[in-house]
């Protein structure tokens, strides 16, 4: 996600060291989805693991208490776990990974993942997927199917980001509009959305830097495509996705129920300040909404032509440099299993990869904020994934940083998507 630039989170650079006690051999049970124990280190020796992640203070805690949980369990293994900021976490990654010293266990960012399976920096887990009969079936196939490889899976994955809307009940009972919900389409934001807007205030806020806010699931909700099925070509500027930027443009400029991206960093986040009635954005900013004065809630995205909501994952992969293979693969399907996904889900960051846990109170009922959370699972049942592949990186930095002065007021729109796709294609081409 270099959604973050997106991510509104103002996120420290911590670190916690998770002490362990005496060696001492426990038995090896069965490890699945549904029966997620660890498995300890065969040989009882003193081992030492280092668990490295993006995130902030309130994540850290909660994975010292799955480091503490998986070391009673594990008396022999230590666990040093390092919290960072994104922009951190990945420059510190690339210095690991260049000079051979990488964490053991690591997140890892769905779209990124190809990239990073491609250099070869991290272990295969299908033989030990296999010889655990870890049980993949519990598990969203929309989580799974970026860390699938022809020769098995490098990476499992944490939870899922099924975008939804955000919107201020506060707002829309000010205007009496009633409250967006699942008959909401394209035309009803903008009939709605000018009675949202004035006084300094919008109806709707959009990050159009990232795929992942929403303009992925305008292109598809409009019939149309991100990349050819084998990226090798880039089709955000066929008709139908021009459709789509069509309907973000006229917000912006024609019926001006949407700020430009210049003015709406006056705001911050637009809408955890109150100046917008609608946000699109997956489950990480529940967090964050959960600190505002004023009510709000969550609705399905409004519908195009087809109803589409792009999904994305995190999950955590273990390092091919790593001297513990074994107590890595057992920290990792700890943090993936349901002991894992209980306690992260208590964070609100994000949906339960595991569908029994998605379907579950601790979901549902969780402490964080009082919305609708199945809105985020009945998203699901329309959910297409954000493209995961080689040069992701490069290739949605050029859409993103091109087409900001589009929305800004500075470029064409026409005339600036003609000059991205060769560039674009470019990159992907480069990228096999």
């Amino acid at each position: 996600m270099k959604l973050l630039k997106v991510w509104t989170f103002s996120l420290l650079v911590l670190a916690l060291l998770v002490t362990a006690c005496a060696p001492a051999a426990t038995p090896q049970p069965a490890a699945t989805a549904d029966n997620a124990a660890a498995t300890p280190a065969a040989s009882g020796e003193n081992v030492e693991l280092t668990f490295n992640v993006w995130g902030d203070p309130e994540e850290l805690n909660i994975l010292q208490e799955l480091a503490d949980d998986f070391n009673k369990e594990n008396p022999n293994v230590k666990i040093t776990v390092t919290v960072s900021d994104w922009d951190t976490y990945w420059d510190k990654l690339q210095t690991q990974l260049a000079a051979g010293t990488p964490p053991d266990v690591f997140a890892m960012d769905a779209p990124l993942y190809p990239d990073y399976q491609s250099r070869g920096v991290m272990l295969n887990l299908q033989s030990y997927i296999d010889r655990d009969k870890f049980n993949l079936d519990d598990y969203y196939p929309e989580a799974l199917q970026c860390y699938q490889t022809p020769d098995g899976y490098y990476g499992l994955p944490r939870d899922i980001q099924p975008s939804v809307m955000y919107y201020n009940k506060d707002m829309f009972d000010k205007a009496g509009v009633p409250y967006p919900d699942d008959t909401w389409t394209w035309d009803t934001v903008i009939e709605q959305g000018q009675k949202l807007t004035g006084n300094n205030q919008y109806a709707l806020w959009a990050d159009l830097w990232d795929m992942e806010l929403y303009w992925a699931s305008a292109i598809w909700q409009n019939g149309g495509e991100v990349l050819s099925p084998d990226y090798t070509k880039t089709l955000i500027a066929e008709p139908a996705a021009m459709g789509a930027w069509q309907w973000f443009h006229d917000m912006i400029f024609k019926y001006k129920i949407m700020p430009s991206p210049s003015a709406a960093q006056q705001f911050g986040d637009p809408f955890e300040s109150g100046n917008v009635a609608m946000t699109p954005a997956g489950h990480w900013v529940v967090p964050l909404y959960s600190k505002v004065d004023f009510k709000w809630d969550v609705a399905p995205l409004p519908k195009g032509k087809e109803r589409v909501s792009v999904v994305n994952s995190v999950g955590f992969v273990v390092a091919k440099a790593s001297k513990h293979p074994d107590e890595a693969w057992a920290f990792l399907k700890y943090l993936v299993g349901v002991p894992g996904q209980t306690k992260v889900t208590a964070l609100g960051l994000g949906v339960p990869a595991l569908k029994s846990i998605a379907n579950s109170d601790v979901f549902l009922k969780q402490a964080t904020a009082p919305i609708n959370q199945q809105v985020f699972l009945d998203a699901m049942k329309d959910a297409k994934v954000k493209p995961c592949f080689r040069g992701y990186n490069e290739w949605s930095t050029l859409v993103g940083d091109d087409m900001t002065p589009i929305w800004n007021g500075e470029a064409d729109l026409k005339a600036t998507m003609d000059t991205i796709i060769p560039k674009a294609d470019e990159i992907l081409k480069n990228a096999k």
